[in-house]
């Protein structure tokens, strides 16, 4: 007879149901046994478009794939007409995975759409990922925080829903801090001067890293005074992650992922 006091088990994914499941930065590898489980029982696929290539092969043929991606200045879908995309699937009865880029609740948009489960009478669960800036800073070689260099961490997105990049910046501006700007590349310049002139040092270590985790995985380091000019002269494009702090200057010491660099 089974202890009254475990927890209940959990079948691989019920019909009419939304799984919120985060599918990490990119390396395949890095799913969670849950989210493997997820995609292995799912009926549909609703998918961004940060999630892999490598994180898709793991989804069987036979599951229905409907691309949501979006990319700057264009949505296949937009939020809304997403969100009730989710609601419609799992009215008709399916096991629908909602997968997306690193985690569901880190500048994923999780929270709307989960909002929307809600308010509809949708049953849901959001499954965890790892998020860019742990599992690329890793990847990369720079810590995020360190007991000589950096005693908080701060995420921040770097293009605000209005497209602006008006931040706090007095409090990403302090020292002994690491700072981690998603989706900023378009705004890298404006970044850069505005904590410059916020009271960092022009010689503040700070990095991009482009598709890491990845085979493509691209690392540019150098300082806040010509980190853009560094970024425009290695062509590097969205979507891709700031990290700013000394932290960034253990990198070239710390890196120990080697990417095959597609040809």
């Amino acid at each position: 007879m089974p202890d009254s006091k475990s927890p209940p088990e959990r079948s691989p994914a019920r019909p009419g149901w939304v799984y919120l499941v985060g599918a990490g930065p990119g390396d395949a590898e890095l799913l969670t046994v849950r989210a493997l489980r997820l995609l292995a029982a799912a009926d549909v696929l609703v998918f961004d478009n940060l999630v892999s290539k490598e994180v898709l092969d793991c989804v069987p043929e036979g599951v229905e794939r409907i691309y949501v991606g979006k990319k700057a200045a264009h949505h296949a879908l937009p939020q809304g007409e997403i969100n009730q995309l989710l609601v419609s699937l799992a009215r008709q009865g399916r096991k629908v995975v909602r997968l997306k880029g690193g985690d569901p609740y880190i500048f994923g948009r999780g929270g709307e759409e989960v909002e929307e489960l809600v308010q509809a009478g949708v049953p849901f669960e959001v499954v965890p990922g790892i998020t860019a800036a742990s599992g690329i800073s890793a990847y990369a070689g720079i810590p995020l925080t360190h007991r000589d260099f950096a005693q908080a961490c701060i995420f921040v997105t770097g293009h605000l829903k209005d497209g602006t990049v008006d931040l706090d910046w007095e409090m990403l501006a302090r020292p002994r801090q690491t700072v981690v700007f998603y989706m900023g590349v378009t705004q890298l310049p404006a970044i850069c001067e505005q904590l410059v002139a916020h009271g960092l040092p022009a010689t503040t270590p700070a990095a991009v890293v482009r598709r890491g985790t990845t085979r493509g995985q691209k690392v540019v380091s150098s300082d806040l005074g010509h980190l853009a000019q560094a970024v425009q002269e290695a062509g590097i494009v969205p979507p891709a992650l700031t990290i700013v702090g000394e932290v960034v200057g253990l990198q070239e010491r710390l890196a120990w992922f080697q990417p095959e660099q597609p040809s």
